[in-house]
């Protein structure tokens, strides 16, 4: 695989950042917490470990993403690809397990849509950095 990994690199450093705001108190850390019936406190409140390795598997997803866009991907398609892969495949295998955990469709819509704007968000990046 030919992959810019500084590109990659940026993707995962964007996907964490946006993370930090779509869960916070500025966007959907409220109806997060009340659909999964936490605190506020206990979805603040993260180990060294749980921020490692969820940069670590941001990572892996933007190195296979990018695997799977090529070396130089158009930007409109690099967008719409981050969109199919958000949106069809993380967002509705998150909607299935949600069905069988008995999750509330309310969780569904702040976890599927941060995954489908990280996802757009890979193809923003990997689009416009060759």
């Amino acid at each position: 695989m030919d992959i810019n990994f500084r590109a990659v690199i940026a993707a995962a450093t964007s996907s964490f950042v946006l993370g930090g705001i779509w869960y916070s108190p500025l966007l959907f850390l409220k109806p997060w917490t009340a659909a999964m019936g936490r605190s506020e406190d206990q979805s603040q409140a993260h180990s060294a470990k749980t921020f490692a390795l969820a940069f670590a598997f941001a990572m892996l997803s933007a190195i296979l993403f990018a695997g799977l866009l090529g070396p130089a991907p158009e930007f409109l398609d690099a967008v719409r690809t981050g969109l199919l892969v958000g949106f069809g495949f993380v967002a509705a295998s998150f909607g299935i397990n949600y069905q069988f955990a008995d999750r509330p469709l309310s969780a569904w819509f702040v976890d599927g849509g941060f995954h489908s704007a990280q996802f757009v968000l890979y193809g923003v990046v990997l689009g416009l950095w060759h």
